[in-house]
């Protein structure tokens, strides 16, 4: 592998989880058990959409666009790191890598803003019931979600420009299991401060802004649930509550952690398994957490299943 690196400037090593053959098995395992759900589950809720009317609603298009964004994401990672796991040569093109990194970011920051527009709807249909409709007509659903993945995928690219024209002289050894961009920082023998200060900057409008919109809309929310006078009607929204709001946690606590903390305290193992958690794990329990608790769903699966 030092050899492929010294000839072949225009490739990087992705040196993986790791180089234990049965750590390696394990790995292997568990990430194809939670590609395969996350296909399946997400695939399962964009079909299910279709077929029925009854979801033809602004929560169920932002569901079907989170679906899409975590097939995409998953699929971004996931297969590149099943391959790693039982091939020796873990060589990556510069074009591949920049190509892995870019689309990672995108579908990254457009899950933090779409979660974000998710909250906003709840907020609307439970504290505005009767403007709900109003206030989430096609047009002003179709802006929000256009205006996410436009803005995140433009922001992307600024971030992929900046970081290959870094040069990489210190060593083409990547101490991550995908092209991420807080790795190739500590490869650079040029001072990475302008890329650190763009991505601190970018991750604060997106995932910070993105995260307290989220929460204030859920507050509200829960400020609303504590009027309904049924005791059960009360424990079942907050249930759904609770359960939405650890997904979101988990993600918005990981890509914070991962792009906003100083490089005084960065660590690229406790960096690779935070990563695990929002590059594999929220995008195979989003399908499970927002939509197949749901009875709508539930129903419409049952009456395909019986055709």
């Amino acid at each position: 592998m030092e050899e492929v690196n010294q000839t072949s400037p225009e490739i990087f090593i992705l040196l993986g989880l790791s180089n234990v053959p049965h750590l390696q098995a394990i790995c292997f395992i568990v990430f194809l058990v939670m590609y395969v759900i996350t296909l399946s589950g997400n695939l399962l809720l964009i079909i299910v959409v279709r077929i029925n009317p009854k979801l033809q609603t602004p929560m169920y298009f932002f569901l079907s666009n989170l679906s899409i964004i975590d097939i995409s994401f998953s699929s971004t990672i996931v297969p590149k790191i099943l391959i790693n796991t039982v091939v020796i040569d873990r060589s990556i093109s510069l074009l591949g890598c920049a190509m892995q990194m870019y689309f990672h970011l995108a579908l990254g920051a457009t899950e933090c803003v779409i979660l974000a527009v998710m909250a906003y709807d709840r907020f609307a249909a439970i504290c505005r019931p009767l403007h709900y409709y109003t206030i989430m007509n096609k047009t002003f659903c179709a802006g929000l979600a256009a205006g996410a993945w436009s803005m995140c995928f433009m922001n992307s690219a600024v971030h992929v420009v900046l970081t290959f024209q870094l040069p990489y002289c210190k060593s083409h050894h990547v101490n991550h299991f995908f092209c991420e961009m807080p790795p190739f920082f500590r490869l650079s023998c040029r001072d990475t401060l302008r890329n650190e200060i763009a991505m601190y900057i970018s991750a604060g409008i997106i995932a910070m802004i993105s995260f307290w919109l989220t929460l204030i809309s859920y507050i509200r929310i829960i400020s609303t649930i504590l009027k309904i006078r049924s005791t059960q009607g009360r424990h079942k929204a907050f249930s759904t509550c609770a359960s939405h709001l650890t997904v979101v946690a988990l993600y918005y606590g990981t890509i914070m952690f991962v792009y906003l903390r100083p490089r005084s305290v960065y660590s690229a193992e406790t960096d690779k398994t935070v990563s695990i958690l929002y590059t594999a794990v929220t995008p195979m329990l989003n399908p499970i957490i927002y939509s197949m608790r749901n009875k709508d769903v539930k129903n419409t699966v049952k009456r395909a299943h019986k055709k």
